[in-house]
């Protein structure tokens, strides 16, 4: 099986239209159609059925299709990291969420840059769930985690440390004057429903909380009275004035961490997770 037929397939597997397809790829249809018909006759099935009306998936299509992504996925961060292996200049992609771990990664940034030989390091501001993205299409080679938050399934990881949680609340509310609160305290706040945040596939759970998808808009939802939330204690540390973070006693612990591809062979990502990990 050809990469070129992957992408084909891929193309329209996700479209279910060939010409849509064809005009993503930038080909005629024809010739398309030629490919994933060849296709579908080295492999002995049938990938799509096909109508006047539809194209759908086939249960090996379905399966061919998850592969499909992987391989090309897989290509595609092969192709990103040998060019920057390549570089007259090495450097390394560091993927992390926006407003997250700011004195972490002001001392992590300034003890790497510090050792000999070491990398560019560029930085990638992302929003939740989608580090593993972009570690595994390439376009990251290392990431900063929160768990739970964070899914780290599929990366090797190193702890760099755990941290309590704290509750963002508007500097006028009443539980902004307490030194510290617990999590019913918190989730029980009827003029102030907790936020909610994406999951993995891009949804968000069912509930009245705001739906958020970064820390800059969490805080403006929070300074206007419309929603709170519990988050690490290192993400409010910079928290605007019109806001307060007040210790949760009872919120689970926040474990930041290290992840890259287990199969990275790039020296700057181990010379940067060797740094961070020094104690």
């Amino acid at each position: 099986m050809e990469i070129r037929e992957l992408r084909y397939f891929v193309a329209v597997a996700e479209e279910l239209h060939f010409g849509k397809a064809a005009q993503r790829l930038g080909i005629a249809q024809p010739p398309l159609s030629r490919t994933i018909t060849q296709l579908e006759r080295r492999l002995g099935t049938a990938l799509l059925e096909r109508s006047s009306r539809r194209v759908a998936l086939t249960e090996a299509g379905g399966v061919l299709l998850a592969e499909g992504r992987a391989i090309l996925s897989a290509v595609t961060a092969a192709e990103r990291r040998t060019r920057r292996a390549a570089a007259a200049h090495p450097s390394l992609v560091l993927a992390v969420k926006s407003g997250t771990a700011g004195e972490l990664l002001t001392k992590l940034l300034d003890a790497y840059a510090a050792e000999p030989g070491a990398a560019t390091v560029e930085l990638l501001l992302c929003e939740a769930h989608q580090h593993q993205r972009l570690l595994q299409d390439g376009q990251a080679d290392v990431a900063l985690l929160h768990l739970p938050f964070d899914s780290p399934t599929g990366l090797d990881t190193e702890t760099l440390y755990t941290e309590g949680q704290v509750a963002v609340l508007p500097a006028s509310h009443p539980l902004a004057r307490r030194s510290q609160v617990r999590m019913a305290d918190v989730t029980t706040l009827p003029e102030l429903p907790i936020a909610r945040w994406p999951g993995p596939g891009g949804s968000y759970p069912e509930g009245p909380g705001a739906e958020v998808r970064n820390l800059t808009q969490l805080f403006q939802l929070i300074a206007l009275g419309r929603t709170t939330a519990v988050i690490p204690e290192s993400a409010s540390a910079d928290l605007r004035r019109d806001l307060a973070a007040v210790p949760v006693l009872d919120a689970p612990p926040v474990t930041t961490v290290i992840a890259w591809p287990p199969h990275s062979r790039l020296r700057a990502v181990a010379d940067l997770i060797r740094v961070a990990t020094r104690r």
